[in-house]
């Protein structure tokens, strides 16, 4: 099977550059200028060629919470947002915690057959942060990292033996980085709009400590860690401390931590709610200078898509979460590239060619043998978001009305489109 794109403007890491690319049995066969084939073609003038984004945190909520999003409905809210790739975390029920749940969402996918998924593993089973999970069964099975997304293994013991015992596997710890003791029934940051709105606060120490733990450990054992979600200026210089010290420490953040500040919560929309919670403008500011600098390697949505039935109810009682999928890369482009924060190439390494280095995937990059994952899109389009659009079953955004630049126009996986725009 052959797929030619022609005339777009290739991202790639030396530039960006208006060539032609030639698609053959799911692999990039040739990059050059006028290339002809007898085959599918793409007009894709005026449009911008990207490697595939890779998503490394969303939930897709199958097994067990299907009425919030399932495979399908995720996957195809995947390829509308650009996305060849996304890696699904474990709080699913059954938790992800064994082989047999790992394999069901690999045949799930297969079935479905959009975008690749790839299944994190739950640290522990159960993710009660006792007992470690089946991680070695899990890696066989399709599992490419390990995490206990959600919340933080508190026992700093049993996360040790989980590192240890995950690197001898090739697997990193993905942690969600949060001290529960501290966090005390907190939904909002705690500060001046937790005062104003008499919402319970969550104190910002209670993510760094878990962010310096975690690495610490890191860097006692020589193991990589990737600290997930990141939401807090300290906790970027602690990172940031600890990347310049050599420690193995990579980390995500996500659009609504550089869109955002707590002033949303004002509102009371249970659609601001998520963990960690939105903090304030010194923490917005930082989270984009950590993009620029390097010590966030990744955008991430951390998609967690909820029923309507979720959300409508009051806001101490509401999910957490935000669906993301359909709108972090207008959202990363809006705010980033646009912005001047980073080039187009270092939003490609930001949203695919890091986190397929971080968990050994295949794609991150056009280069010729390279896996054919490609998103092309129409960076000039400008469009109101509407989650009425949504493709996703989570219609629980806070970005409803926000005007963004860049419209998905195609979404090709293996050499073949997904989506059309």
């Amino acid at each position: 099977m052959k797929l030619l794109i022609k005339n777009g403007a290739l991202v790639l890491n030396d530039g960006v550059k208006k060539l032609d690319i030639l698609l053959q049995d799911g692999k990039i066969a040739k990059i050059a200028e006028h290339i002809t084939a007898d085959c599918e073609t793409v007009d894709a003038s005026g449009l911008h060629v990207f490697p595939g984004l890779i998503d490394m945190h969303v939930h897709l909520r199958e097994p067990g919470f299907e009425g919030k999003e399932d495979i399908e409905s995720g996957s195809r809210a995947s390829v509308a947002g650009g996305f060849t790739q996304v890696c699904c975390m474990p709080n699913t029920n059954p938790v992800c915690d064994n082989a047999v749940v790992v394999s069901y969402i690999k045949n799930r996918q297969k079935e479905v057959n959009l975008c690749k998924i790839n299944p994190i593993g739950a640290i522990t089973r159960g993710q009660e942060g006792k007992a470690m999970a089946d991680i070695g069964k899990m890696k066989s099975a399709g599992a490419v990292a390990l995490s206990d997304d959600g919340k933080s293994v508190m026992d700093s013991n049993v996360m040790r033996l989980a590192m240890e015992y995950a690197d001898g596997f090739g697997l990193k710890c993905l942690c969600h980085c949060e001290d529960e003791n501290l966090v005390d029934g907190g939904v909002v940051n705690e500060g001046y709009n937790s005062t104003l709105t008499g919402l319970k606060g969550s104190l910002r120490a209670a993510e760094d400590i878990m962010i310096a733990r975690d690495i610490a450990l890191a860097e006692s054992l020589n193991i990589p860690v990737h600290i997930c979600h990141v939401s807090t200026y300290s906790g970027l210089e602690i990172i940031r401390s600890a990347k310049a010290r050599g420690v193995k420490v990579t980390a995500e953040s996500c659009p609504h931590y550089f869109v955002l500040t707590d002033d949303i919560i004002t509102s009371y929309d249970t659609f601001t709610k998520v963990n960690p919670p939105v903090r304030e403008e010194r923490d917005r500011r930082a989270v984009i200078e950590a993009f620029r600098d390097g010590t966030l390697d990744c955008i991430v949505t951390d998609h967690a898509p909820h029923s309507l039935k979720d959300k409508q109810v009051e806001y101490n009682l509401a999910a957490f979460g935000m669906s993301g999928i359909e709108t972090s890369f207008a959202l990363s482009y809006t705010y980033l590239v646009k912005t001047g924060a980073l080039t187009l190439c270092e939003l490609a390494r930001k949203m695919s060619g890091n986190p397929a280095e971080i968990l050994g995937l295949e794609g991150g990059e056009i280069a010729v043998g390279k896996a054919a994952d490609l998103t092309v899109a129409d960076l000039g389009a400008k469009y109101v978001i509407d989650s009425k659009n949504f493709l996703s079953k989570g219609k629980n955004t806070p970005f409803n009305g926000y005007e963004v630049y860049g419209r998905i126009k195609y979404t090709v996986v293996d050499g073949e489109i997904k989506y059309k725009n």
